[in-house]
């Protein structure tokens, strides 16, 4: 099977249960919402903030794990891959107890000092924040094997899992919520156990099929350790901004406004997220081609499998996001029973930065094949570190939440349009003529689809089920048909037609 075929079926493969996974997704959100209510909810969200926002160093070791154990394949199985595998598990295992000791401290001086809450409410955040703590602790451990299965391409497991957590995650919202006491308690206790449940399914797994995720102490080696170390330290730094703006983010909204509008901003983001979850398949099941051709020697066909893959990425993007814009009122009125003040607008400027997001993301594979990361570290998180004291300002000025979407979404254009390209030209020998080229195409589906979808939706009623879906199902046939035609070329229809026709004749 070439590697465009192969591409595409794992493609085709996640996004069926992709699917599944989002509308699952949704509905818990809906459920657990209406199970906590829009305070409790806020409150989850902010304190188990603070735990994501600390492990930013394990996201950085996770970003060298996946690159190093994709590199080494790429090269052939070998005693060097077992000995990779185990020096990086014993790392995140390191990597999580350092975090245990910084969340501790610094997580409970949040909570008894700043966090905006009732007072009857301060133990029942103690009580989510250690249980997010451990819930975190056993996240970071578990990178090295979900990194390996990547790794081998081998995308079932992955998808088949992700089907499996969410349903749980599902079955957790209706118990909380026929749960007469301590709900925000026993969701926070429930979703560590299905942490645990994920972490033992991937290990057996691993344990089971791939040789090298046999932990051995002798195979631990700390030369192998310092390439690992001396990149991810890199990127350490991109993963501090991102954490720094997610969450805090979330604690100034906390701060100065209240857990509601904390709430109609992560009500935003899992949307977003769900959305997100599509594009990530078709990366997940590109990228380790771009890194394994790189590391075969193979660099023109890694840089036209990038540009590729990221034209495509956007394009996949633009299918969800024109129609989630346009309908994002009503969506989210149908989605929730309460819907809080500012969701709305969150959602609609969170598939605006989405969509450069995707071109910020995808041509940072090139430096991360190569693993020359110190450019990008010392310039993309300088203007990331600027929005959180930027929001502090305004909020102190009095300022509408709003300026979070507005200052986000000029921080993923520079990026994603100036940062990046110069970066990949100058240190992976990307052209500027190919990186223009490729915006070029994308700016032109993105308009005709933006004046089709206008002209054909014109009188139709948004606030109507029969009108919900006479847009979704227009606005989606219009772009796919506009993509077909002006955005991807003929070799690129082939692939996907006949890996859908293999795959349909299979079943």
């Amino acid at each position: 099977m070439n590697n465009g075929s192969r591409i595409a079926r794992n493609t085709m493969f996640l996004y069926f249960r992709m699917m599944c996974v989002m509308l699952v997704s949704l509905y818990t959100v809906r459920v657990t919402l209406s199970a906590l209510g829009v305070e409790d909810y806020g409150i989850y969200q902010a304190v188990g903030g603070i735990v994501t926002m600390l492990s930013f160093v394990n996201n950085a070791l996770g970003t060298g794990s996946s690159r190093f154990l994709t590199f080494e394949l790429g090269k052939g199985f070998s005693e060097r891959l077992k000995q990779t595998f185990s020096t990086l598990l014993m790392a995140h295992v390191f990597i999580a107890v350092c975090v245990l000791v910084v969340a501790e401290l610094a997580g409970m001086w949040y909570i008894f000092t700043h966090l905006n809450v009732a007072d009857e409410k301060i133990f029942s955040a103690v009580i989510v924040f250690q249980l997010s703590v451990i819930t975190a602790m056993m996240s970071m451990t578990q990178i090295p094997y979900t990194a390996t299965i990547i790794a081998h391409e081998q995308l079932k497991i992955y998808a088949y899992v992700s089907l499996v957590e969410v349903s749980v995650k599902l079955a957790i919202a209706f118990a909380i919520s026929v749960s007469p006491y301590y709900r925000l308690e026993l969701y926070a206790f429930m979703l560590c156990c299905n942490q645990l449940l994920v972490m033992m399914i991937y290990r057996v797994y691993c344990y089971r099929h791939y040789m090298e995720s046999h932990f051995s102490r002798k195979l631990i080696s700390f030369d192998l350790l310092r390439p690992v170390v001396a990149f991810s330290s890199w990127s350490c730094f991109a993963s501090l901004a991102i954490s720094f703006i997610n969450q805090g983010t979330l604690l100034l909204l906390n701060t100065f406004f209240s857990p509601v509008v904390v709430s109609a901003r992560v009500i935003a983001l899992q949307v977003n997220s769900a959305t997100q979850q599509f594009l990530d398949n078709f990366r997940t099941a590109a990228n380790p081609q771009i890194i394994k051709k790189f590391a075969s020697g193979d660099y023109a066909g890694s840089q036209r499998l990038l540009l590729t893959s990221t034209r495509l990425s956007y394009f996949l993007m633009l299918v969800l996001a024109i129609p989630i814009i346009i309908l994002a009122e009503p969506l989210l009125n149908f989605w929730l029973t309460d819907v809080p003040e500012y969701s709305v607008a969150f959602l609609q400027w969170s598939m605006v930065q989405s969509l450069f997001a995707v071109f910020d993301s995808s041509l940072y594979i090139a430096l991360y094949a190569k693993g020359q990361l110190r450019e990008n570290a010392l310039l993309s998180p300088s203007i990331g570190f600027l929005v959180v004291p930027l929001e502090y300002i305004l909020f102190r000025y009095g300022y509408s939440p709003m300026v979070v979407a507005y200052l986000l979404t000029g921080v993923y254009a520079t990026l994603g349009l100036i940062i990046k390209p110069v970066l990949i030209c100058r240190i992976a020998n990307y052209r500027y003529a190919d990186i223009f080229r490729m915006f070029v195409r994308c700016g032109i589906v993105t308009l005709l689809s933006l004046g089709s979808v206008y002209l054909l939706i014109t009188g139709i009623d948004v606030n109507t089920y029969k009108g919900f879906g006479e847009i979704c199902v227009i606005t989606f046939i219009s772009n796919l048909v506009i993509i077909s035609c002006f955005g991807v070329k003929k070799d690129e229809r082939e692939i996907v037609i006949n890996a859908i026709g293999k795959r349909l004749a299979k079943l």
